[in-house]
């Protein structure tokens, strides 16, 4: 049975709504960011799962609607990313901005291509794991309320975890992780 089915518990009303918006739009954003790499598309997304979530209310459990929440969200910035086929890299114009007074330019340009580097062992990362290492890292979920959101058992969240770091691991230590993302 979907979790947004069979409502048992107290009603998923307003004051519920902006307390759960309260807490989970900071991480949510970050987990979508990371799916996305636009800021203006991560926003977009998150506003659209909260509207969608808002919508459906009168279906939804309140002890469940957190990782239904997530769900929404991993599942529009999958198609925003898919429909997009965002394939945008960190540029000098970043590189300058993240340059803190008093560095050099070469230790801000190392960081940009690690940060690119890792990115782009995400990217080729399948859906999947991708999705386990972004809920994982960024939502402050619990492995059993990303289970729960991904529609996985918990030990499948952990095993998929372990997958994806040791793939990404093994992604970065070969220095190249050039490729298109799965």
């Amino acid at each position: 049975m979907p979790a947004e089915h069979g409502s048992t518990g107290p009603p998923f009303d307003r004051v519920a709504f902006e307390a759960l918006y309260r807490r989970v739009e900071g991480p949510m954003y970050n987990v979508v960011y990371r799916w996305v790499w636009q800021a203006d598309d991560a926003h977009e997304v998150v506003q659209e799962a909260f509207l969608r979530l808002w919508r459906m209310r009168a279906r939804v459990r309140a002890e469940t609607v957190e990782p239904l929440v997530y769900r929404i969200a991993l599942n529009l910035a999958s198609n925003r990313r898919r429909a997009a086929k965002l394939r945008r890299w960190v540029g000098l114009d970043r590189v300058a901005e993240q340059a803190a007074p008093g560095r050099g330019a070469e230790a801000a340009l190392g960081r940009a291509a690690e940060a690119v580097a890792v990115r782009r062992a995400i990217e080729r990362l399948p859906e999947k794991l991708r999705r386990v290492v972004m809920l994982c890292g960024f939502s402050e979920l619990s492995y059993a309320e990303v289970a729960e959101a991904l529609g996985i058992a918990p030990g499948t969240v952990a095993s998929r975890r372990h997958a994806a770091l040791a793939r990404l691991e093994g992604l970065l230590a070969e220095g190249g992780a050039d490729g298109d993302a799965g």
